[in-house]
């Protein structure tokens, strides 16, 4: 059950870190446009679509995928603490 919940771990540290690489790809013009920034959008813009019904402060700043990795940190820490209790 230790070794599940590794992997999810695992895969849920990479996704944070696709999260980052997305959103520092929208800084450089035409990245996002490119094979890999298409490919990165088909695996993180659906999650972050969730979140992206928060406004962006002052009408340029979006915090939405600092939320989107808030809550997916919250969640991999309820699941692990959840799978400790019962073993």
């Amino acid at each position: 059950m230790l070794e599940i919940l590794n992997w999810i771990i695992r895969i849920a540290n990479y996704y944070e870190y696709a999260i980052v690489i997305y959103v520092l790809m929208s800084w450089l013009p035409g990245a996002q446009q490119s094979v890999f920034g298409k490919w990165l959008q088909r695996i993180v813009a659906p999650y972050l679509n969730l979140f992206r019904i928060i406004p962006p402060i002052g009408g340029i700043i979006d915090i939405s995928p600092i939320v989107a990795i808030l809550a997916l940190n919250f969640a991999i820490s309820g699941l692990s603490h959840l799978v400790l209790l019962f073993l």
